[in-house]
């Protein structure tokens, strides 16, 4: 069964199983760990869809923009013309999630480039900021939201946030680097959250999507 809320925005369509609504969350397949967020976002009960065509933005409740490699990522958004529009439901609230190379590309300014990107986000980014391939690391943070227990993140290759502008909430720092915010509809993480048995983070994703749907 398929339920269409008025009040929603026309693309939120959700559909109901034994009195329970089931999540339809988009993960953007055109390069990267999409594989890893369509198993937890599984795990979690969700539907998913791998995005590599604009039709596949229909009736998704969120959309997740995984980890790769950035440049190649957004050079694939254009050639696909998903840019635009993934923008357009940006705008009109969708739930938009970004890890590591889904962070720069959710940035409205990257350091030191001119990559093609969705500069959504009122953030500044700059790459490969932690070091090569060799430099990757996990470590233990504590992010607001997720109680005392901390989430042992996993970096590769990643990013951090230089600048948070406002209306940017600071969810979590590295070393006094910003490596996970929130804006709106927006988060962004500069580790993979994928690459871990802790479903925290991707639930607080989910629970952006709910609140949203709440307030429609």
């Amino acid at each position: 069964m398929e339920l269409i809320f008025p009040h929603w925005p026309m693309w939120i369509v959700c559909r109901k199983e034994d009195g329970k609504i089931i999540m339809r969350v988009g993960v953007l397949a055109l390069q990267g760990a999409f594989i890893e967020h369509e198993k937890t976002l599984k795990n979690l009960g969700c539907e998913t869809i791998q995005v590599r065509k604009r039709e596949h933005l229909e009736n998704i409740d969120g959309l997740i923009i995984p980890g790769g490699e950035s440049t190649t990522i957004g050079k694939l958004m254009n050639d696909f013309n998903l840019t635009g529009p993934i923008k357009e439901l940006a705008e009109k609230g969708l739930p938009i999630f970004g890890t590591c190379a889904g962070l720069i590309i959710m940035a409205k300014e990257i350091t030191n480039s001119s990559q093609p990107c969705l500069g959504m986000m009122n953030i500044s980014v700059h790459r490969n900021a932690f070091g090569r391939q060799v430099d990757s690391f996990e470590t233990d943070l504590h992010i607001e939201g997720l109680g005392q227990e901390p989430f042992r993140a996993v970096f590769i290759r990643a990013p951090y946030i230089e600048t948070v502008n406002e209306g940017v909430e600071v969810l979590a720092t590295v070393d006094e680097k910003i490596v996970f915010a929130r804006e709106k509809n927006f988060m962004a993480a500069a580790f993979h959250p994928e690459l871990t048995d802790d479903t925290r983070v991707h639930e607080l994703f989910l629970n952006c999507c709910k609140t949203f749907h709440n307030l429609r």
